[in-house]
Parts: structure tokens; C-alpha cells; sequence
């Protein structure tokens, strides 16, 4: 009896041995960084750590909590090597290994809706899956999950990409590092986890909110004094429950901050859209909370800006989508951040637009430009610089290096979407022509311009873009202020 239960008492002990959920076989390893290993054994007992790009394993000893930590060194990745991997950790007798490792780089996306339409939603979906047998493009669909606290559990598996992997993942997450991928020849790791609906508070910690002032009066505290947080939080999906705070940070990212990762790409901002100024600062104070979370620097965060999309406000000249695209423009303010346009490829009748690659890949071009160092690749559409007045005419000029190879639209047709007006403030459509790399602006009904705005509308598709294609940013020669808005 003594030996039988002995024996129930090591296999029970024994079962304890477990990687963190992140890690597991086919995964993309961070390249030159620190690797944490981390996971569960028993209290008190050491853990040998077997990598086999090591030339020794390291030992760590699992804490009162069962819990261990291990770092091991990353070597860098070598363009076209797709050496497959082994990991493992064993421990009293127990061991667990994981295979199929590539050494890349590993990037998180996150976000709401936009960032977790899939592959199989897309515009031409049939023809844009049939490209989606990459076997060194690695993938992670993070399960959904609330919680109250910090927690480090999380739910999802590690796939190479082929069409069944792929058709349930994020289309701009997928197109993002595929494009990666072609370029720089290296393995890619896409994590993603996030959730449709969520506003950007639920993505911050708790005490990053309650610490600022302006973000614990417009954020916290009405939670808090409200019923709603003193429900019991489970996993369960509601459209309210993703508005809260941190709710979605401590299930959904929390349990990935061990992971090195080279950035972090972002796709959020339908939910927060009568907010400016606290959007901004919200959406800034969230990136340095994450940066400080995952602990690797100023982390790059690249971010796409929300599509046209009418609201239920037929009014063509109507601006407070605008007005909110421009809150989320001054979120790049912050260090080592950038903001993606969408105007061109929007559906003013559909939140969700179905063409999702043009987004993914100019994420890329930013990173490929801001991050890899690749300067040749252009990324940015053209930006306003200044306005000159001509009589009954405005002139726009653009910021010379994001104009690239010229200015010109792509359809062939005049520049859409531009407006002007007079001292009565009053805006009205107006022509535009392209001449060299300057537009030409005016209106009949506007003899002395005295500002321009361009897509600064809630639902503009545009047409007006760089020769490389990338589309103008919206913007607004005047700082007048908004009117009052209609919620």
C-alpha cells in the first residue's frame, strides 16, 4: 500500500512539469533576444533547460509556487535558414520537449474586429487563400477569455500556416507577415489576441488608469462605481463586458509578457470614437504599459487607422469620424510609432472592409522601413505641409519625402474629397488638380479661401495617393474647433 501510494505521489508530482501555454512546438523563437522559459514543476526542484543551439543547459529551481524561469540566449536568424529546433526541460525524472522551433522574428498583433477578420471573410478569399502554404510562417489564435486580475493562462496552439490554419486567423495580421516574410526571408511568428468590440481601456492595466487623472475620471472610476464590477468575470463574450476596463489586458496579454517579440502591430478604434484627447492619451499611456509589461525598450507599435464608414449620417460633409482620425493620427507622437492610412481601401457602408491586404502589407512596409532599416521601401502616403493662397486658389504642398515619386490618383480621374472655405468658416466642396506635387484647390462658391480640408469627412473613400501607391493622409489646414458632438 505504502509503494502504491508512493508511487500515485511521484506520477502526480511528475504530471506537474509543464512549458507556460504560450510556449509549444512549431513556435517562432525571437531572434537575438533573451528567451524566457518559463512554466510549472515541483515546489523546490530543479529544472534543467536543453536548447539545441546551446552549448550548455542551464538550471533553475521552481519556486514556494511551483512556478520557474529560466533565459537562455537567441542566436540571429540567417536569411533562408529554416533549421527546425528542439527544446526541452526535464525535471525529477519528468521531461517535456518541444520541436519543430524556428529562430525568426515574432510579432503580436491585437485589437478589435478589424484585427480578427479572418482569412476566409476577405475580399477575393478564394484566390487569396490559395497563397497560404508558408510552413515557415508560424501562427497563434489566442482563445478568448476575460478576467478581474492578471492571469497567465491562456488558450490557442501553435500552427504552421496552411490553408486550415490560416482561414480563421487575422487577415491584416496574416498579409502583414507575409509580406514580411517574402522580403526578408526569415521565419515569421504571428500572435493573435484580441477581440471584436473592445475598447482600448480594456487593453490597460488597472493601476496605469487609476494612477492618471484623466484617465481614472473618464475610464475607471465610472466602472468601478458601477454595478457591472462587481459581477463575477468569466469567459463569456458580450458586446458591453469588452468595453470594460483591463478586463481583456489581464486575460489576453498579460499571459504573453514573457515572450520576446519584435513588435506589436494594432488595429483598434471604432469602439472609442467619440473620444479625442483621452483616446490619445489612453492609447499612449496603453503602449508604454505594454512596453514596460514585455520589458524589451520602446518596442515598436505600428497602428492602422480607422476606414470610412458612414454611421447612420447620411450628411456627406458631416466630420466627427474625422475629428477622431485625427485623435488617433496624434497617438504617433509617441516615440517609435505609426500610423497606417485606410481611406482608399474603406467601405463607407461596411465597418468591417473586406480588403484586408493592402493594410497588412503597408504595415509592413513600415516595419520593413522603421524597424528593418530597409530605407528604399517607401511607407508613408503623402503628407500636407503647407497651404498657399493664389487669388481664388488654394495650394497644397506635401511633405517632400512622402510624396516619394510624385503625386497621382488611381482611378485616373480628379482628386476627390477636398473641401475649402472662406473667414465664414463655412466649408464647400471644391475642384481639385494635381500639378507636380501640389493640388490645386478652389470652388466657385468660395472667392477668398482661407482653409482646405481633405477626407476630413466620416466616410471619404479616396483616391489621391503617392506613386507607390499609398494613399494621402487626411487633414485639415484650419484648428478650428469641433462642434458640439451628436452621440
Amino acid at each position: 500500500m505504502v509503494a502504491l501510494l508512493c508511487s500515485n505521489w511521484i506520477s502526480a508530482q511528475q504530471g506537474l512539469l509543464k512549458f507556460a501555454d504560450p510556449l509549444q512546438s512549431n513556435m517562432v523563437v525571437q531572434q537575438n533576444k533573451p528567451f524566457k522559459i518559463w512554466g510549472r514543476a515541483v515546489a523546490g526542484q530543479a529544472v534543467n533547460i536543453k536548447a539545441d543551439w546551446l552549448a550548455n543547459d542551464i538550471q533553475v529551481i521552481a519556486g514556494k509556487d511551483s512556478m520557474f524561469l529560466g533565459i537562455i540566449d537567441v542566436p540571429g536568424a540567417k536569411e533562408n535558414d529554416f533549421t527546425k529546433h528542439q527544446l526541452s526541460i526535464e525535471s525529477g525524472g519528468d521531461k517535456r520537449v518541444l520541436d519543430n522551433l524556428l529562430i525568426g522574428d515574432l510579432w503580436l498583433c491585437s485589437g478589435q474586429s478589424n484585427m480578427q477578420f479572418s482569412m476566409k471573410e476577405i475580399k477575393d478569399s478564394a484566390a487569396e487563400n490559395a497563397d497560404t502554404d508558408y510552413p515557415n510562417i508560424r501562427l497563434f489564435n489566442a482563445g478568448l477569455n476575460f478576467s478581474a486580475t492578471p492571469i497567465q493562462n491562456i488558450s490557442g496552439k501553435w500552427q504552421e500556416s496552411t490553408l486550415k490554419s490560416v482561414l480563421p486567423f487575422s487577415a491584416v495580421g496574416f498579409n502583414f507577415g507575409k509580406e514580411l516574410y517574402k522580403q526578408l526571408r526569415i521565419p515569421i511568428g504571428l500572435v493573435f489576441s484580441g477581440i471584436g468590440a473592445s475598447s482600448a481601456q480594456a487593453f490597460v492595466p488597472e493601476a496605469v488608469l487609476a494612477a492618471d487623472t484623466m484617465l481614472n475620471r473618464v475610464y475607471l472610476q465610472p466602472y468601478l462605481s458601477s454595478d457591472k464590477s462587481k459581477e463575477k468575470i468569466d469567459g463569456g463574450f458580450s458586446f458591453e463586458k469588452v468595453t470594460r476596463p483591463f478586463l481583456v489586458l489581464n486575460a489576453l496579454i498579460n499571459p504573453l509578457a514573457n515572450l520576446s517579440i519584435k513588435g506589436i502591430c494594432w488595429y483598434q478604434g471604432e469602439s472609442n470614437r467619440h473620444e479625442r484627447k483621452s483616446y490619445t492619451h489612453l492609447t499612449q499611456e496603453m503602449i508604454k504599459s505594454w512596453r514596460q509589461e514585455f520589458g524589451q525598450g520602446d518596442l515598436p507599435f505600428y497602428y492602422v487607422q480607422v476606414a470610412p464608414f458612414f454611421y447612420d449620417v447620411p450628411d456627406s460633409s458631416a466630420a466627427d469620424y474625422a475629428f477622431f482620425r485625427e485623435a488617433q493620427e496624434n497617438i504617433s507622437q509617441l516615440n517609435n510609432t505609426e500610423m497606417v492610412v485606410t481611406m482608399d481601401v474603406g467601405e463607407s457602408r461596411d465597418l468591417h472592409p473586406k480588403n484586408k491586404k493592402p493594410i497588412g502589407i503597408r504595415l509592413a512596409k513600415t516595419a520593413l522601413n522603421r524597424t528593418y532599416g530597409q530605407l528604399p521601401v517607401a511607407y508613408q502616403g503623402p503628407r500636407y505641409a503647407y497651404l498657399r493662397i493664389d487669388r481664388n486658389q488654394a495650394i497644397i504642398y506635401f511633405d517632400n519625402e512622402s510624396v516619394a515619386s510624385g503625386l497621382q490618383t488611381n482611378n485616373g480621374k480628379a482628386p476627390l474629397h477636398f473641401f475649402v472655405a472662406g473667414k465664414d468658416r463655412k466649408f464647400y466642396p471644391a475642384n481639385a488638380a494635381i500639378s507636380g506635387n501640389t493640388v490645386i484647390v478652389s470652388s466657385s462658391q468660395v472667392k477668398q479661401p482661407v482653409a482646405v480640408r481633405y477626407a476630413f469627412t466620416n466616410f471619404p473613400v479616396t483616391n489621391l495617393e503617392n506613386k507607390e501607391g499609398l494613399p494621402v493622409v487626411p487633414f485639415r489646414t484650419d484648428d478650428w474647433p469641433e462642434p458640439p458632438l451628436k452621440k
